[in-house]
């Protein structure tokens, strides 16, 4: 019996075949092999094609079942993570209307605000836990304001997960979760929140039918079964945004639980038993995939940092051009902590929230143009995203989160000595690589919500531990001494 993972990132779309009985992973594909551009219309804006995520899944898809190493009809269940805080809308022919407004969008921040005034900063921050801010509700106020035609045009609005959910279903569903990252959701009223449905003027009939996280969100139809060989009737059983699903894919489902992801953004996410808020919305709580309304507070505190693989990996393209990552890597291990003063801000994908929604863009400062060569450049990226990592993680302690272990999949940035040393000794806090990715999370969260296994602690165990990195007391003095110099570069601009 096999799961299948889908992982429906911003650079590609990743596919999973879980054993459900070993917990292995049998086959993975990608899709594309090269990161998937995001388009930047205007300054601030961050768009991508709902169609061209539903092509690459089912060019991931395809790849996989042309593997040889299962038998598609085997296949039981089917989870979904994908990237959080898009606006797909679709006409009643279920056609996209318009180019997602992804995550990293920055345009809907003056829209959000105004809501945040109208509502009430503490109301809004105590039933939403977050401001409207540049999520979700806010992009679509703003096609609302700005493209009539469009509006006019919306049957339903989905998250990104939804819409690859409809494409292998035909039906449309959402759940409390993904409501809550899109800030929809009313905390304390345990519903749809009447605040801001009323403050935009939107229909509730834009809202999908909600379903558990965990539930029966549609099952494959006879036309994906044409297109893509899966059989129909095949559940999919849990969807989830990519940052509960990373938690999930961690075990990360308690009090106290903390796990991280060094992707195209960077996050730090907490769970707590507490609903509770950040007084600046700079960090944010949304519903972790195991919260439950009657009898179970889990929430999820996320502290996002939108310039993280994104600058590495545009360091990558446009100065260490002709090498791969394990070079730079392997180059930036030779340079000092610190990068000889160099410091990097990597700011540059769109409004901070962590900066109350600042657009500062990325920035090198104190670059000695007799000094620093491509390998400082590096290096500094790498600290530059560990040090905003950090900066944030002292307002989640500031916020009742008390880390004792970081949890995270030893993939993207954690595959660098340099960024995971850096993480580890300027947090002073363990981190615990783990093999395990969104894809194969997202796999085993289907096979609890198809009910092949009776818990999640059942779904979950036998995660493999590859590698612990303790902090390095020897070089406890010159990371705080390159925080603080970063810190003070990044006091001139907030």
């Amino acid at each position: 019996m096999y799961l299948l993972g889908l992982d429906i990132g911003t650079s590609s779309i990743k596919a999973s075949v879980v054993d459900a009985q070993t917990k292995q992973v049998i086959a993975s594909a990608q899709y594309p092999d090269t990161e998937v551009a995001i388009s930047s219309p205007q300054t601030g804006w961050a768009e991508q094609s709902p169609e061209m995520w539903w092509e690459n899944t089912k060019k991931a898809i395809t790849r996989l079942t042309s593997s040889g190493k299962f038998q598609v009809k085997d296949i039981k269940s089917i989870g979904i993570s994908y990237q959080m805080h898009g606006l797909v809308m679709i006409d009643k022919d279920k056609n996209v209307l318009r180019p997602s407004i992804i995550w990293c969008d920055s345009r809907a921040v003056e829209t959000g605000q105004k809501a945040f005034e109208k509502i009430g900063e503490k109301k809004a921050l105590s039933h939403l836990l977050n401001s409207p801010g540049n999520f979700t509700a806010s992009k679509l106020a703003w096609v609302k304001e700005n493209e009539p035609e469009v509006y006019a045009k919306c049957y339903k609005i989905m998250l990104p997960g939804d819409y690859i959910g409809m494409k292998l279903t035909g039906e449309i569903t959402t759940s409390n979760s993904g409501l809550s990252e899109g800030v929809f959701w009313d905390f304390c009223d345990n519903k749809v929140s009447d605040d801001i449905m009323s403050t935009y003027g939107f229909d509730m009939d834009l809202i999908p039918e909600i379903k558990p996280v965990f539930s029966n969100h549609g099952e494959v139809s006879q036309e994906t079964m044409n297109a893509l060989g899966l059989q129909i009737g095949t559940p999919v059983s849990y969807k989830a945004g990519d940052q509960p699903n990373n938690a999930l894919s961690l075990n990360v489902l308690n009090p106290g639980e903390i796990a991280a992801t060094a992707g195209t953004s960077g996050v730090v996410y907490a769970v707590s038993d507490k609903v509770s808020y950040d007084p600046k919305s700079r960090i944010n709580s949304f519903a972790h995939v195991n919260h439950q309304l009657e009898n179970q507070t889990r929430i999820g505190i996320l502290l996002c940092i939108n310039g993280t693989g994104i600058l590495n990996s545009w360091v990558k393209h446009q100065v260490a051009k002709g090498i791969d990552y394990p070079q730079m890597n392997e180059a930036a291990s030779n340079v000092s902590v610190g990068s000889d003063g160099l410091s990097i801000l990597p700011f540059g994908n769109g409004a901070e929230r962590m900066l109350e929604n600042k657009l500062i863009g990325a920035q090198f400062m104190n670059l000695n143009l007799n000094k620093h060569t491509d390998a400082h450049i590096y290096r500094a990226a790498q600290e530059g995203i560990a040090f905003s990592l950090k900066y944030g993680f002292d307002m989640m302690q500031a916020n009742g989160v008390e880390p004792k272990v970081i949890r995270a999949g030893k993939a993207n940035m954690f595959l660098s000595k340099v960024f995971s040393s850096s993480l580890v000794n300027v947090t002073q806090t363990p981190v615990e690589l783990y093999d395990t990715d969104g894809a194969k999370g997202a796999a085993l969260g289907g096979g609890f919500g198809a009910g092949i296994y009776s818990s999640l602690a059942e779904a979950m165990n036998g995660l493999t531990l590859l590698e612990t990195i303790e902090p390095d007391l020897s070089v406890a003095d010159q990371y705080e001494n390159a925080y603080q110099s970063w810190t003070k570069a990044l006091a001139l601009w907030v």
